[in-house]
């Protein structure tokens, strides 16, 4: 499979070594200083391009894809106020847009946990809700997009709970989310239930970026010859 990387930091490089592990060919890499190389490919170049640069660039790079009909695989988070737009310009090109605000395998079954869990605790408010999220410094978004994904699963389960807020006390109709950048923590994404007399925790952590990107690389597989709009949810399914 001819793969076009579309950011070449260290998550683009970790995806690189293993896609070529796993037999593919990659063909460019974009990145801050050769961005203009990506108007430049045709659909008969590539066959899928995975995406991992920064907010304000991932939005450009995702519609360059969409418009040449190139497939996308997304991973880059902080730019979802424009996801409508690609969406609707995915079924306007018959394109292919395939986005994940995580891609490891664990985070998204602790995804499915979540929702059980928040569906099980949700008739029982004398549990406050506490999430919480730790990167490392390098990370340029907060609250993560894996956090957003985890309180907007507990929102899905909660009537009461409307919105969530990061690093601020909540009001009854929200979800706390509070981030923190350390180190060089890869990730972890703890979420609380904390009544007067117990408290239930499930908690996510990363070793490493290798789970991000052969989730990644395994989304690209799969996609190659679908169209739409997809995730990790028809991945898994």
């Amino acid at each position: 499979m001819k793969i076009v990387l579309i950011g070449y930091g260290k998550m683009g490089k970790e995806i690189e070594r293993l896609a070529i592990g796993r037999g593919h060919q990659i063909v460019a890499r974009i990145d801050v200083d050769n961005q203009a190389a990506l108007s430049q490919l045709s659909k008969q170049d590539v066959d899928v391009a995975i995406e991992f640069s920064n907010p304000a660039s991932a939005f450009g790079n995702i519609m360059t894809c969409i418009e040449k009909q190139i497939p996308v695989v997304c991973g880059t988070t902080g730019w979802l106020e424009q996801k409508a737009q690609v969406e609707a310009a995915t079924a306007k090109h018959q394109s292919t847009f395939f986005y994940a605000s995580n891609y490891s395998i664990g985070v998204n079954l602790f995804f499915k946990l979540n929702k059980t869990l928040a569906t099980l605790m949700a008739g029982h408010p004398e549990y406050d809700i506490y999430t919480n999220e730790i990167h490392h410094l390098e990370k340029k978004d907060s609250p993560s997009g894996t956090a957003i994904t985890i309180a907007e699963g507990i929102i899905d389960a909660y009537l009461a709970k409307t919105k969530w807020v990061n690093n601020e006390i909540p009001a009854a109709n929200e979800v706390a989310i509070w981030s923190q950048r350390e180190s060089i923590i890869p990730g972890t994404h703890t979420v609380k239930y904390i009544s007067k007399v117990d408290q239930i925790e499930i908690t996510h952590e990363a070793f490493s970026r290798e789970g991000f990107a052969l989730g990644a690389v395994i989304a690209a597989e799969w996609v190659k010859d679908k169209k739409g709009v997809l995730g990790m949810d028809d991945l898994l399914n």
